[in-house]
């Protein structure tokens, strides 16, 4: 019995320490985990922009759009919209635009000088990208 009564617990010191380093250890390991998780959401983001449109008043009309890729995705285009109206195009349905790059399409419309038009393309993934443009008058 007196071998029992002579035993002694760690120090409440020593148990903090313990605890402590621990719990850094673990928020370390779930710090890391959550980081490698967003890094492999937003890694292969799809960024598109509408940089330039270009007004052909030929007959039939036509609007030429420029579109960059600024994301860093290739990223495959499948509608244009002009005026929330979908549009048929030359060149664009499952055309592919890799990152950093840019292509333009043609679209036939008849525009008028002088009024807005709300420019939109929308990527195989459902992202849509648009732009504001007025034809000059």
């Amino acid at each position: 019995m007196k071998i029992l009564k002579s035993k002694k617990a760690l120090s409440p010191v020593v148990a903090s320490i313990i605890l402590i380093a621990v719990t850094v250890a673990v928020s370390i390991a779930v710090a890391a985990w959550m980081g490698a998780l967003t890094f492999s959401f937003v890694s292969g983001t799809e960024q598109a922009r509408i940089s330039y449109v270009q007004w052909d008043s030929g007959s039939p009309k036509k609007i030429y759009i420029t579109v960059g890729n600024e994301g860093t995705a290739a990223i495959t285009l499948k509608r244009v919209y002009v005026n929330n109206d979908l549009q048929a195009t030359h060149n664009c349905t499952d055309a592919t635009i890799n990152d950093g790059e840019s292509a333009v399409f043609e679209i036939t419309y008849a525009w008028n000088a002088g009024q807005t038009y709300d420019i939109t393309v929308e990527t195989s993934k459902n992202n849509k990208f648009s732009t504001v443009a007025t034809p000059p008058g």
